[in-house]
């Protein structure tokens, strides 16, 4: 338990920094300044592994699977990619959410600050349960492995493409039970107008930018839960991909027309974990042939959308 109280304070007070020291003063975040906060939080999840190690081999953490040191590392760093891989996916719909409700780059950091501070609780909501299920229930992990090969079947198929904010379900409850106004007042989220609070367009985009997140952890979690039921690694794999999510958006947003194929790249591991879900019981892979696939899957993806030009 002290483990998980130090790791979360951790992560606490790296907000509290975040928000209270380094981006006080409101700003456009440039692509420089995305790109060294995204290796700074990389570097750290990678770092952290040495952590896992230690933690495991001096047996100060729980240890219900029975894992080695050196099978720790392995799922730690195979969840972690596949988290940070699928969250590719997310930074698109965020990029077609702050587009739809014309939301200036200048107050976008903070609308993903408070997103991110929501999904880290639900998504431990939602380990928790998937856990719990997992090792209470050992079917559910077939229904798991079928949700994610549907999904990748949805996403191969490009069923989203469509997506429009302003016309989604949650968008118009929204309105139903709450006041919007149809213009931003600087970077608040709530306003009052004639006597009457009203939510602004930033609150909008953050209420339905919480909800797409926990979309997208109904694919990222169960996936994660194919590699370990191990709660420890799978929150801390989880919530340090989590963490980079926003400075990825600032520095990949600009360039998504560039990863036109990293979509295939996620059919591919969604698809592949799915299946490993699916023959658990019957097929026992090595931990680095996952991490294997994860990787050459996200990195072909990068690749080909780099290198393969469109015909005019």
């Amino acid at each position: 338990m002290i483990v998980w109280i130090v790791f979360i304070s951790f992560v606490l007070i790296f907000l509290a920094l975040d928000l209270g020291v380094f981006h006080k003063d409101e700003h456009v975040i440039k692509s420089k300044e995305a790109g060294i906060w995204t290796a700074i939080f990389v570097t750290v999840a990678f770092a952290f592994s040495g952590v896992i190690y230690w933690l495991f081999s001096s047996e100060i953490i729980a240890n219900p699977t029975g894992l080695t040191p050196n099978d720790a590392v392995l799922k730690y760093i195979t969840g972690y990619l596949i988290e940070l891989s699928l969250s590719v996916d997310n930074v698109f719909v965020i990029a077609v959410i702050f587009s739809s409700f014309k939301i200036p780059p200048l107050y976008q950091h903070r609308v993903l600050f408070w997103g991110i501070l929501g999904a880290i609780v639900f998504r431990a909501l939602m380990i928790f349960f998937g856990v719990a299920l997992i090792t209470k229930f050992e079917w559910i992990i077939y229904v798991f492995g079928v949700f994610l090969l549907y999904t990748a079947f949805n996403m191969l198929k490009g069923d989203d493409d469509d997506f429009d904010p302003q016309n989604s379900f949650v968008f118009k409850q929204i309105k139903k039970i709450y006041p919007v106004t149809s213009t931003l007042h600087g970077h608040n989220f709530f306003v009052k107008r004639m006597g009457i609070n009203a939510a602004t367009p930033l609150f909008v985009a953050l209420i339905v930018i919480e909800l797409t997140d926990i979309l997208f952890a109904l694919d990222s979690i169960p996936a994660i839960l194919a590699i370990t039921a191990d709660p420890f690694i799978v929150f801390t794999s989880n919530i340090l991909a989590i963490l980079g999510l926003r400075s990825m958006y600032f520095l990949i947003s600009r360039m998504l027309e560039k990863f036109k194929y990293i979509n295939y790249s996620l059919v591919v591991i969604l698809a592949f974990v799915g299946l490993k879900m699916l023959f658990s019981h019957y097929i026992h892979l090595p931990e680095w042939v996952s991490l294997t696939v994860i990787s050459v899957a996200l990195v072909s993806g990068i690749l080909a959308s780099m290198l393969i030009k469109d015909k005019e």
